[in-house]
């Protein structure tokens, strides 16, 4: 049967049945071998109706030409509401990375135009308010949990937030020693400095690739001009959604809203159009040397599949899951951890971009003397992958995962709130969790090969090893052309090095 939610009359009828079956089963335990057949028998022919997930519908209102998927739920006396906003780094020049950055943080922490940030800190506290800002997925957002008994405080104070934000100069200043700590820092976590290198790598000059420096964070890149024309060009009803849930009804939420949007100045226009990143083709190795106890490898090529409604979307995330995304269980770790023992865990990537192109690819950690081992199973695992179909009950496994994980993002009215917002800023269709349940449910093993073979290409990977290369067991070189990279952080604006043979190990 289907994973889903049972209606619950029906689970009252089905556990009542199977109570007086296993009450007629213990009171035949006196009873003739033939009467305890038959209440087998019975038991056996149950039946249930299929499992379906019907999960509930936002409601999907317009406030000022603003979409608002809104959902009323009484069962606690809070209301939520949340603003999701598109346009993040990525539409603006590299001039502007770090006040990009740092916007959505400061609306919370630099003050409004009418309370310098200690006052709004008291207010919060006051009104007991859960919120937050942030960004990521090329938007930023925001959201507010109150009292339904303070809500009208409490939606003034946001909007105040968002609308009017001070950029308090003390606390712009507090952020940019955080961040130039941070940057200095990166090195610290050889995973995070692994990372942000490859995406430099693959991306090359491109939002995704770039890195934070220190030559980022002078105090003229975050001044308060700088900060406006950022703020003026994303934070606007036009780049904007918004969600309400909670103890509400409809009546008000629309009230609140109108009041909050009435006179909101409209988007600046400073928006640039979302730049179409220019992945790495040509496969190579790259190297960072960190006297480190756990090397990182971290290898990938670029992919054209899009997120949609297309069978080999579909097949790619059961592929992955399968390949590495599912934990223990998935090929990379039974492989990298359970057979070989290199590694407390290996697990896959395989990014599906709505607009862009994205990686599929590996990574694992371990221990130094075992890196050129790791990569070479990493890679060998990849090919396998394209040779063989997977076993039917892996395939199913593996769509049960997803099809029966999907209603744990629904138990709340806020988090089907928050999903119809996401497909909203992505263009994706309302029927869309239908449609995704649907594709996954048809996914066959055939599938699955077709789209390893088509889109998984070991040959083709870019592969970055960090760690402590004079106990690596051989040389990178042996991988391929080796490109050296420093460890310190790196201007996105400077090409990486050039390549150059490595030595040769003296393992």
């Amino acid at each position: 049967m289907n994973g889903g939610i049972r209606d619950a009359s029906v689970q009252a009828a089905a556990l009542a049945v199977a109570a007086s079956a296993v009450a007629v089963v213990l009171a035949g335990s006196v009873r003739p071998a033939s009467a305890q057949e038959s209440v087998r028998e019975r038991i056996a022919a149950l039946e249930f109706p299929e499992l379906r997930f019907n999960p509930v519908q936002p409601r999907k209102e317009t406030v000022r030409g603003v979409p608002v998927y809104f959902a009323e739920d009484r069962e606690l006396p809070l209301v939520t509401i949340y603003a999701t906003f598109r346009g993040g780094v990525r539409r603006f020049t590299r001039d502007y990375f770090a006040a990009a950055t740092a916007v959505p943080a400061l609306m919370r922490t630099g003050g409004t135009r009418d309370l310098p940030p200690d006052s709004v800190d008291a207010r919060i506290e006051l009104l007991a308010l859960a919120t937050s800002f942030g960004q990521g997925g090329g938007g930023s957002s925001s959201w507010i949990n109150t009292l339904t008994g303070q809500l009208d405080e409490a939606v003034s104070l946001w909007a105040d937030m968002l609308r009017w934000p001070r950029f308090d100069s003390t606390q712009v200043e507090v952020w940019r020693g955080a961040e130039l700590e941070r940057v200095r820092r990166r090195r610290d976590d050889p995973a995070s400095l692994a990372f942000s290198r490859f995406n430099r790598i693959m991306y090359g000059d491109h939002p995704v690739g770039w890195e934070m420096s220190l030559s980022d964070l002078e105090p003229d890149d975050l001044s308060e001009e700088r900060l406006r024309y950022v703020h003026e060009a994303v934070i606007c009803p036009g780049n904007m959604v918004l969600g309400v849930a909670g103890d509400i009804n409809w009546s008000r939420a629309s009230r609140l809203l109108e009041g909050v949007l009435s006179d909101w100045p409209p988007c600046s226009g400073n928006l640039l159009e979302d730049p179409q990143p220019d992945i790495r083709t040509a496969p190579g190795v790259f190297v960072i040397q960190k006297e480190i106890e756990q090397s990182v490898v971290v290898l990938a090529h670029s992919s054209s599949l899009r997120q949609g409604d297309t069978g080999e979307y579909f097949a790619s995330r059961i592929a992955n899951s399968i390949l590495g995304a599912s934990g223990l269980s998935s090929r990379l770790a039974t492989e990298l951890r359970t057979r070989q023992g290199l590694t407390y865990g290996a697990s896959s990537i395989w990014t599906t971009s709505r607009r862009d192109d994205g990686l599929v690819g590996a990574l694992t950690r371990t221990r130094p003397q075992r890196t050129l081992a790791a990569a070479r199973l990493l890679l060998a695992a990849l090919d396998s992958v394209r040779t063989t179909a997977p076993d039917v009950d892996e395939v199913e496994h593996a769509v049960g995962e997803i099809v029966n994980g999907f209603v744990f993002n629904f138990r709340t009215p806020l988090q089907v709130v928050a999903r119809g917002m996401t497909y909203e800023s992505l263009g994706l269709p309302e029927d869309w969790l239908e449609r995704y349940l649907d594709g996954i449910r048809d996914v066959t093993a055939d599938d699955v090969l077709e789209v390893f073979r088509t889109e998984v290409d070991p040959a083709r990977m870019t592969i970055l090893l960090v760690g402590d290369t004079t106990r690596f067991d051989g040389s990178p070189s042996e991988l391929g052309t080796v490109t050296v990279l420093s460890e310190g952080p790196q201007d996105s604006r400077d090409p990486p090095s050039t390549p150059r043979e490595w030595p040769q190990s003296p393992h």
